[in-house]
């Protein structure tokens, strides 16, 4: 079942919906996080129709999700230029997921930055092809994906690969940014040397664009670690689109148990 699919199904209510995150959608005994974070923000949208651009989401993983999921927003201010409405889904074991989003309407500005470089110039078509191997997230064949960066001699804290969303007719650009945002697997997983389980805990996400586009549905993702220690794992994020354009960027926070 496609993200799209699963709004389309989704029962309306005042101030969210109810929904189905089926078992093609987990990672691990929980929803992926991707997908979650797009429902929040679904429901956050349907709060009013002239919301500016989405801009900033803060995330917090708070507990598992999956099957049945209670998804309810709530407009905490709107400001002339700013909005900000909190996001909640909810399954059988409360809260799992909680989102703050902030949207905001652009305005003018003496500041002109943009420091974030595209770390690939290999194109989608050039990139080799990723294949779903056994213990991969359950989630991933819902995406096509290939590696943008070639191996390293060493292993490093960092993976970046180009993914696209196999079902995405329909979908909101933010909502898809979302979904595939979280996608990638902790950047330093690299350098674990026996399986332990992991999960995310925090996650900051910041459009740099109001109107997200790319060519055939493919973005480019990459996440770089840049603290590990006592299970706790720090990385920042980022996304850009097939001109090499920044689209989105972010930092999360893993918990590593072992």
């Amino acid at each position: 079942m496609s993200i799209p699919t699963i709004i389309a199904d989704a029962q309306r209510r005042e101030g969210g919906f109810t929904a189905t995150i089926p078992t093609p959608w987990h990672q691990g005994r929980t929803a992926y996080g991707g997908v979650s974070s797009a429902l929040a923000l679904e429901a956050a949208r349907g709060l009013a129709d002239d919301l500016p651009p989405l801009r900033s989401a803060q995330v917090s993983f708070i507990g598992p999700l999956s099957g049945t999921v209670s998804v309810h927003a709530r407009m905490m201010r709107r400001g002339r230029n700013a909005s900000w409405v909190q996001a909640d889904v909810s399954g059988e074991g409360g809260v799992g997921l909680s989102a703050t989003f902030v949207f905001m309407s652009a305005m003018e500005s003496s500041v002109h930055l943009n420091d974030f470089p595209s770390p690939s110039l290999i194109q989608p078509e050039e990139a080799s092809g990723g294949d779903y191997l056994r213990g991969m997230p359950d989630f991933l064949p819902n995406f096509d994906w290939r590696h943008a960066l070639p191996k390293s001699d060493a292993p490093q804290p960092e993976i970046c690969r180009w993914m696209r969303l196999k079902e995405r007719d329909g979908l909101d650009p933010m909502v898809e940014i979302l979904a595939i945002a979280d996608a990638l697997p902790p950047a330093v997983m690299p350098l674990m040397t026996k399986f332990a389980p992991i999960s995310s805990m925090t996650w900051i996400c910041n459009l740099l664009t109001p109107e997200p586009k790319t060519r055939d549905g493919w973005w480019l993702l990459r996440s770089w670690g840049n603290y590990a220690e006592h299970g706790c794992s720090s990385q920042s994020m980022g996304i850009w689109n097939t001109d090499g354009e920044p689209v989105a960027s972010g930092m999360q926070s893993i918990a590593l148990f072992g």
